[in-house]
């Protein structure tokens, strides 16, 4: 194979049945069966494929996209379990373009948030799709918060990131008309985009170069053929057998798993290490009204402390022209549970027994606690955004979204995921 599976090869370890594969993840249309390819250097049939791809989420469909176009020549396909793509952690976020500030200076995140914000600007104005660079301030409201933002300016430029200037009250002003602070951090490059419509487009491109889609397909086994399937012509060159939940199977020579949420038990199902579990947390935003958006113009962020691996509750202007605020982050009871009464025990029992939960807990009970109670009462999250714009008030209060536009955040990487051991 080409040095960049051999790569994921070495990187994934064994599948089941002893077959050193690595597991790839794709994107995908609306067609309930693998399509022929439109082009590539082999024939082979429909439920085969060099590459397989589980997850059509950004991740999943950015990687086949990428696979696709470096080689042309072989023949990939994503499978998604849920009718369409992209909606799950690509279709729930604050679709914020963040800069890079955040993290540690030369580390992975670090590299990639920055050259990936500058690639997804380029991407953006290549396929037309809107965003706008509206920018962000991360505000200190008190002084204790000043020695962490001025060291978190530090680690900015420390990454690179162009155009960041530390500003005082008056130009926070200028920038905020609305917002009150003693210091912030002026991030011009922050902007926001509707991320699953990235996704789709990344689809389109993968399509277009040959790649399959097949949705409503949930992996349920990954495991390593014993024999050839009867009657093909293709013998064992596909020696890995992906099956859904329908009993359909899919064959192919290495798969790369993107399955988000689920990506601990795909990942053990294609013979990896489980670990680090995924622990689901929930963010709850509110609605500004309409008549009040003029309050924020752009992205709004407090300063964060770094013993959690949370942003704060922020304020979002999105790119219908809401405004989004929050979210708060509580331990949610279902993986993919959107709404606060979503439940699965299944989910419940892998948190208690299998993640490292109770330790993240009994660390951080206090914070966990405040969590709780802004998620239960309003009044408790409105009085925390005063503090940055005091004109929001229990009386002109926020409306709370609907429970199908809560979004639930999942820090995988790149957002609000909890992974932990």
């Amino acid at each position: 194979m080409v040095p960049a599976l051999r790569y994921l090869v070495g990187a994934c370890g064994r599948a089941r049945g002893g077959f050193a594969g690595g597991f790839l993840g794709a994107c995908g249309s609306a067609s309930g069966r693998p399509r022929p390819l439109c082009g590539g250097g082999r024939s082979a049939s429909t439920s085969s494929f060099d590459i397989v791809i589980v997850g059509g989420g950004i991740v999943g469909l950015a990687s086949a996209r990428a696979l696709i176009l470096r080689h042309p020549s072989l023949s990939i396909g994503v499978l998604e379990k849920e009718k369409d793509l992209a909606v799950h952690q690509t279709g729930h976020n604050s679709g914020v373009i963040h800069s890079g500030i955040y993290y540690k200076p030369e580390s992975l995140k670090a590299k990639l948030c920055v050259q990936g914000a500058a690639l997804l600007y380029e991407y953006c104005q290549q396929k037309g799709i809107s965003y706008k660079q509206c920018g962000k301030l991360i505000v200190a409201v008190e002084q204790e918060e000043i020695p962490r933002l001025q060291a978190l300016y530090e680690r900015g430029l420390q990454n690179g990131i162009q155009g960041l200037r530390l500003i005082q009250q008056e130009d926070i002003k200028k920038k905020e008309p609305y917002c009150r602070g003693l210091m912030a951090i002026d991030c011009p490059h922050t902007g926001i985009v509707d991320y699953r419509q990235v996704a789709l487009s990344f689809a389109q491109d993968f399509q277009e170069a040959g790649g399959s889609v097949l949705t409503n397909f949930e992996v349920k086994d990954i495991e390593m053929a014993k024999e050839s399937p009867s009657r093909s012509i293709d013998g064992m060159q596909y020696p890995i057998v992906i099956k859904n939940t329908k009993g359909e199977e899919i064959r192919c020579q290495y798969v790369v798993t993107c399955a988000g949420l689920y990506s601990d038990r795909i990942s053990e199902l294609s013979g990896c290490t489980p670990d680090p579990r995924i622990v689901p947390f929930r963010g709850d935003y509110l609605l500004l009204k309409p008549e009040k958006c003029y309050l924020v113009k752009g992205n709004i962020y407090p300063v964060p402390d770094s013993r959690f691996p949370f942003l704060g509750v922020h304020f979002t202007p999105r790119m219908d022209g809401s405004i989004w605020l929050g979210p708060n982050a509580v331990l949610a009871f279902k993986r993919e549970g959107y709404r606060p009464f979503d439940f699965s025990a299944t989910d419940v029992m892998d948190i208690i027994i299998n993640s490292g939960l109770i330790k993240l807990a009994s660390q951080n009970f206090s914070y966990g606690v405040t969590e709780m109670y802004k998620a239960c009462f309003l009044g408790a999250t409105v009085k925390y955004l005063q503090k940055f714009i005091p004109e929001i008030t229990l009386w002109q209060q926020p409306m709370k979204v609907s429970d199908n536009d809560i979004d639930c955040f999942l820090w995988h990487c790149f957002a609000f995921t909890c992974s932990f051991k």
